[in-house]
C-alpha cells in the first residue's frame, strides 16, 4: 500500500540578497536561473529533494549557516522557493522563532486567542483549553501582561503551551527551546513524545545530538546548502561527527 507523503521537497532552492540595495535589471526577469544568479545574491539552498510520509520524526543536522531554520520556514510555508517546489499537504504547527507568532502589544490573554484562532481553533476550543494552556507555561500570573514585556524564556514557555495544543498534524521545532530553563524544556520534551506516540509528524533542529536522537529516527544532513545525506539519524549523526569533529 503506497503511503501519500505529508510533505514533498522537489529540487527546491532559495534565494537571498546579500545587499537588500540591489536591484534586478529588466534582462533578469528573463533569464534563466542561472543567469539570474548575480554575485549580490546567494543560495542557502539549492537542489534539495526528499518526502517525508506520516508519523516520521526528522531531525535536521548541519553547521550553523548551512540552510536548516530556512528549510524549516519553507515548509511552515513562511519563505516560499525560488526554484523547485515544496507541496505540504497537512496542517503545520511551528514553532521556529521565539515569537512564535505573537503581537508584541498584545496581551498574553489576547496573543492565546489570536495564535490559536489564525490556526483555525474555533473560540469555543480555545476556551475549553485555555486553562490546560496557561497551566502548562506556568505564567498564570501574567495573563494581561503585554507580550513585549515577558522574558525570553516566559515567550518560549506561551509560544510552546500554545503550538503544542494545536491539531495540526505536523510539528516544526527549531532551536527555540534552548532558551528555556531545563526543567521546563524537559517538560516540553514530554510533550513532543506524546504528540509523536499519537501520530504526529515531527520536523526537529536542534545543536544537542542527545536530543536528536532521542526524537528522530530519521536525518537531513545539510551542507553548504545541499542535502548530502538523507538517511538514520545515527548514521546521519555518526557522519557529522566523523566530518567535523562536534556535534550539530
Amino acid at each position: 500500500m503506497t503511503v501519500t507523503p505529508v510533505i514533498e521537497v522537489s529540487d527546491a532552492g532559495i534565494r537571498f540578497k546579500r545587499n537588500r540595495r540591489s536591484r534586478r535589471s529588466f534582462k533578469d526577469l528573463f533569464a534563466g536561473s542561472n543567469r539570474r544568479s548575480r554575485s549580490g545574491e546567494f543560495w542557502p539552498l539549492r537542489n534539495v529533494s526528499f518526502t517525508v510520509a506520516p508519523g516520521e520524526a526528522i531531525g535536521v543536522v548541519g553547521r550553523n549557516g548551512q540552510g536548516k531554520s530556512t528549510l524549516l520556514k519553507l515548509v511552515a510555508e513562511v519563505v516560499f522557493a525560488d526554484e523547485g517546489h515544496v507541496r505540504v499537504g497537512a496542517g503545520v504547527a511551528p514553532l521556529i522563532e521565539i515569537t512564535g507568532g505573537f503581537v508584541d502589544d498584545l496581551t498574553v490573554r489576547d496573543n492565546v486567542y489570536l495564535t490559536a484562532g489564525l490556526h483555525g481553533m474555533r473560540k469555543s476550543e480555545i476556551d475549553e483549553r485555555f486553562d490546560e494552556i496557561i497551566a502548562f507555561s506556568e505564567i498564570g500570573d501574567f495573563l494581561d501582561t503585554p507580550y513585549k514585556h515577558l522574558s525570553s524564556g516566559m515567550k518560549v514557555r506561551i509560544a510552546f503551551a500554545v503550538i503544542s495544543r494545536l491539531e495540526e498534524p505536523i510539528i516544526l521545532v527549531d532551536e527555540v527551546l534552548a532558551v528555556g530553563d531545563k526543567a521546563f524544556r524537559e517538560k516540553c520534551y514530554r510533550r513532543i513524545e506524546e504528540l509523536l506516540a499519537g501520530g504526529r509528524t515531527l520536523f526537529f533542529v536542534s545543536h544537542s545530538e542527545k536530543d536528536l536522537r532521542r526524537f528522530c529516527t530519521r536525518g537531513l544532513y545539510l551542507d553548504k546548502g545541499a542535502l548530502v545525506l538523507d538517511a538514520p539519524i545515527a548514521e546521519v549523526l555518526d557522519r557529522y561527527n566523523a566530518e567535523y569533529g562536534v556535534h550539530p
